[in-house]
């Protein structure tokens, strides 16, 4: 009997994550290794556990899933990655695969076609939905297709994570207990990112992030922090 074929679900919403274990745990092939709520989880689990495939959400707290698959990659080359989200723009298609995704399937996809996407990423097949235009997959795998610039790319990584937190509702003293660096670093990291972005508030910046599909509007705060 061959060995069953562990899985990371990483999704941030609890009823999501419950029925994707329902349905892959139904397959005797499969198995859960384990499940992360946001990509700092996600990167943990994949040093830790090594799992065979991520189903990997891209709109989560703290660190998205697009940070989280280029991290994974970097450590974890061998680790498939399977997007699972409701993201179905050219801009978000693209950035997965050029950070290393092995699939993309929207959240709309039907049961048996979730399936047939982790089998084929699992046999070391691209899978992309039949929602994503020709256009897109055959550009980007002729490599003729270049990522599309945003204002997101004047940002560094470090800067992006600030921005994403901040948006979140976070002050400065938890971004920096939870990024481990300093208040003055995160301070400035801030000062930086408002004077690229041209935005001057905790407000704009979290309007932005929205826009950008860095946070949902589900998870921001009530009241956006300034400090």
């Amino acid at each position: 009997m061959s060995q069953k074929k562990r899985i990371v679900i990483v999704e941030d919403r609890t009823i999501v994550r419950e029925g994707l274990r329902m349905i892959v745990s139904a397959d005797d092939g499969y198995s859960i290794a384990g499940e992360a709520e946001d990509g700092y989880e996600a990167i943990r689990l994949a040093k830790n556990v090594r799992p065979d495939l991520m189903l990997m959400d891209l709109s989560m707290p703290k660190m998205n899933g697009m940070e989280a698959i280029g991290e994974i990659k970097r450590e974890n080359p061998d680790i498939k990655i399977l997007v699972l989200t409701v993201h179905d723009s050219d801009e978000f298609i693209v950035a997965a695969l050029d950070a290393g995704a092995d699939g993309y399937v929207l959240k709309d996809a039907s049961q048996a076609e979730l399936m047939i996407a982790i089998k084929n990423v699992l046999a070391g097949k691209r899978y992309l939905c039949p929602g994503i235009s020709e256009k897109i997959i055959n550009g980007f795998l002729d490599k003729k297709v270049a990522k599309p610039k945003t204002q997101i790319d004047s940002l560094t990584k470090r800067e992006r994570e600030i921005l994403k937190l901040i948006a979140e509702g976070y002050r400065n003293k938890e971004v920096s207990e939870i990024l481990c660096i300093s208040v003055k670093t995160v301070e400035k990291h801030r000062e930086n990112v408002m004077k690229k972005l041209d935005l001057h508030s905790a407000s704009s910046l979290t309007s932005f992030a929205i826009s950008k599909g860095l946070i949902e509007k589900e998870n921001t705060p009530a009241k956006p922090v300034d400090s």
